[in-house]
C-alpha cells in the first residue's frame, strides 16, 4: 500500500508558512508574537479540551495530548491564513516504519497526511495562504493501541483572531467499541490473505465500527486489541493464553497507559461487544468444557460493562470470522445476566461470516467490502434499538 504524504497548500496565495523555519513567506520574516499589519500574529494553542474536542480515550499528559485507541482523534475549528499542529514522537517506536502508529490529518474532509509516526516531534501544515480561512480539522489514530499512540501538543495559527482555535461540535449519540482485530481493522487494505499484520495496512475508518458512527451520526469511544479474547487471546496449539485477555484493560486508556478511563465524563448510549473470535480457538478443542468457561466469563463481563454503563443499551454480536460454539454461549450468558439481573437493554446478534467474493485482509482478516457491510447491519440493529432513522 501507499502511504499518502503531501501538503494542502493554497493555489490562489504564493504565500506560505513553513513548519521547519517557523516564518511566513508573506514578509520573509518570523512571524510577530504580537499583532503586526492587519492584526495578524502567531499564537500557539495546546491541545487540551479548552480548544480541541477530544474522541475516543485521548489522554492527556505532560503538555501533549495522546490518541490512544484505534479512531482516537482530536476535532477543531481553526481561523486563520495559516496553520499547523505539532506531532510528538512517543518512546520506544518500533525500528520498522510497518509496525509504528499510523494516522491521518483531515483538513475540511480532505486527507492531507497519512503517514506513520517519526522518531522526532514534527510539524505538519494544515494551509496556507493570504486569506483568513475556517477550516475544520480531525487528526486520527488509524492503527491499534497495542502499536503505541499519536499525541498532538499544540496547534499554532497565524491569525488576527483572539481565539482562532475552537473544539468542534459533538454528536447526541455515543457509541463505545470493545473488540479484536475485527474492530481494529486489521490488515483491511492489504492486498491479500497471504500477508502478516502490519499498521499501516490497518485503517479504522474502514472499519465497521467507524463506518456505523459515521452513517448514524454518532460520537465513538473504542478499546480493543488484536489477538484479545475474554479467557483466551489468540492461540495456535489450544494452550491458553491468558496474555491476551482485553476485560483486564477495559477500565483503562490501553495497555501502555494505566490511567482509569472516566465512563462518566462522556456516557455513552449504545456499547456493542464484538469479541469470542479468539477465544474459539482455545474452545475448538473442547467446547463443553472450555465453552462453559467462556460463557460465565462473558457474563461476568457483561456485568462490569454495565456497571460502567448504566443506561446503554448493550449489543454483543460475533461471527464475522466464524460463529462456532461460543455464540450459542453468547447468547446463554446473555439470558443468564438478563434473568439475573432483570436488565432487559442487552442484545445480541450473530454476524454473517465473511465471503470470498468480498476478499479478505490480512491473515484472513475481513476486507473492506466485508466492513462496510457490518457497518450497514450494525446501524440498522442501532437504529431499530433507539428508534432513530
Amino acid at each position: 500500500m501507499r502511504i499518502v504524504k503531501r501538503t494542502a497548500v493554497s493555489a490562489a496565495a504564493p504565500a506560505a508558512f513553513h513548519a521547519s523555519e517557523r516564518r511566513y513567506d508573506g514578509n520573509s520574516a518570523e512571524m510577530p508574537d504580537k499583532p503586526g499589519i492587519g492584526g495578524f500574529s502567531r499564537k500557539t494553542v495546546p491541545a487540551t479540551e479548552d480548544n480541541v474536542r477530544y474522541i475516543g480515550r485521548d489522554l492527556y499528559r505532560e503538555g501533549t495530548v495522546w490518541l490512544v485507541q484505534s479512531g482516537s482523534a482530536v476535532e477543531f475549528t481553526v481561523e486563520a491564513r495559516a496553520a499547523e499542529i505539532t506531532l510528538r514522537a512517543g518512546n520506544d517506536l518500533p525500528e520498522s516504519r510497518e509496525l509504528r502508529p499510523r494516522y491521518a490529518v483531515i483538513v475540511d474532509g480532505e486527507i492531507i497526511r497519512d503517514d506513520v509516526a517519526g522518531s522526532s516531534d514534527e510539524n505538519v501544515v494544515l494551509f496556507s495562504g493570504s486569506e483568513t480561512r475556517r477550516a475544520l480539522v480531525r487528526v486520527i489514530h488509524l492503527s491499534e493501541a497495542a502499536n503505541g499512540a499519536v499525541g498532538i501538543s499544540a496547534v499554532t495559527a497565524d491569525s488576527a483572531s483572539d481565539h482562532p482555535v475552537a473544539p468542534s461540535e459533538g454528536n447526541k449519540l455515543r457509541i463505545e467499541f470493545i473488540g479484536d482485530s475485527i474492530t481494529c481493522a486489521y490488515g483491511v487494505e492489504s492486498a491479500s490473505c497471504d500477508e502478516g499484520f502490519r499498521t499501516t495496512t490497518e485503517n479504522f475508518m474502514k472499519s465497521y465500527a467507524y463506518l456505523a458512527a459515521e452513517e448514524l451520526g454518532a460520537d465513538y469511544s473504542t478499546v480493543c486489541f488484536s489477538g484479545y479474547g475474554i479467557i483466551s487471546g489468540y492461540t495456535a496449539d489450544g494452550t491458553k493464553n491468558e496474555d491476551f485477555l482485553l476485560p483486564p484493560y477495559y477500565g483503562v486508556y490501553g495497555i501502555d497507559y494505566p490511567e482509569k478511563w472516566d465512563f462518566s465524563a462522556k456516557p455513552c448510549g449504545i456499547v456493542v461487544i464484538c469479541l469470542g473470535t479468539n477465544d474459539s480457538t482455545y474452545i475448538r478443542s473442547d467446547p463443553g468444557t472450555r465453552g462453559a468457561e467462556f460463557k460465565d466469563a462473558y457474563r461476568e463481563f457483561l456485568e462490569a460493562v454495565r456497571r460502567n454503563n448504566p443506561v446503554a443499551h448493550i449489543i454483543c454480536t460475533h461471527g464475522i470470522m466464524g460463529a462456532g460454539s461460543e455464540y450459542k454461549m453468547i447468547e446463554q450468558a446473555i439470558d443468564e445476566y438478563t434473568m439475573s439481573s432483570g436488565d432487559s437493554r442487552v442484545t445480541c446478534y450473530r454476524a454473517p461470516e465473511q465471503l470470498p467474493e468480498d476478499g479478505f485482509g490480512a491473515d484472513w482478516h475481513p476486507s473492506a467490502a466485508t466492513q462496510r457491510k457490518n457497518a450497514s447491519l450494525l446501524a440498522d440493529v442501532i437504529r431499530q434499538l433507539t428508534g432513530s432513522k
